[in-house]
């Protein structure tokens, strides 16, 4: 079994690692992600959630010397929130993060987490889809928007929720894998990692 390195700061997404396995080590690289995603404008959300995994995972990958690559798995991973085929990134303010929020209530929307594992036999690239129902914007709704955008929860959450936190009250429905709108498919990342 090779050695497991998850290419992510993400406190969420190193949670979930440990529901697979207790024996990984974190290395984060920088990655540009706004020049990516800037040059794959125009194509579709799960063809950007991918490639931006792929990036965060061979950035760590070949910052590992050549005895280390063949002993390691570096998994990257990336969560998108897809509405009308536009991807909701992270708030930049408080009347950001409560137009997000507004546009996605009432509706269902797209959670697409893309996932790169590297290692020196070659790359296993592939993205999980969930679907999401925001409760109706009624007035219950609306005032559930305004605790919720003065908190510090939207702020670092693609779409500006975290349904693991105070964002799954604004949630109606979840139909696919609940983890992977956390941050990562668990059980098919689960599957892909048992194959190694």
């Amino acid at each position: 079994m090779k050695k497991i390195v998850l290419a992510s700061a993400s406190p969420r997404r190193k949670e979930l690692m440990s529901l697979i396995t207790s024996d990984y080590v974190v290395i984060t690289a920088d990655v540009d992600e706004r020049a990516i995603e800037d040059g794959l404008k125009g194509e579709h959300p799960l063809v950007v959630a991918k490639e931006l995994a792929r990036a965060k995972a061979k950035a760590v990958y070949e910052t590992l010397g050549s005895q280390r690559q063949a002993e390691v798995a570096v998994i990257g991973a990336d969560t998108s929130v897809i509405i009308d085929d536009k991807i909701l990134g992270k708030p930049s303010s408080k009347d950001d993060a409560r137009e997000m929020l507004t546009s996605l209530s009432g509706r269902t929307h797209s959670v697409v987490t893309g996932v790169a594992v590297i290692t020196s036999e070659g790359e296993n690239v592939f993205a999980e889809e969930s679907i999401v129902e925001f409760s109706p914007l009624d007035d219950y709704q609306k005032n559930l928007i305004e605790k919720y955008i003065n908190t510090n929860e939207p702020y670092d959450k693609a779409g500006a929720y975290g349904i693991q936190e105070g964002g799954a009250l604004l949630v109606k429905s979840v139909s696919g894998d609940y983890f992977n709108v956390v941050g990562l498919p668990v059980m098919r990342l689960s599957r892909e990692l048992s194959c190694l």
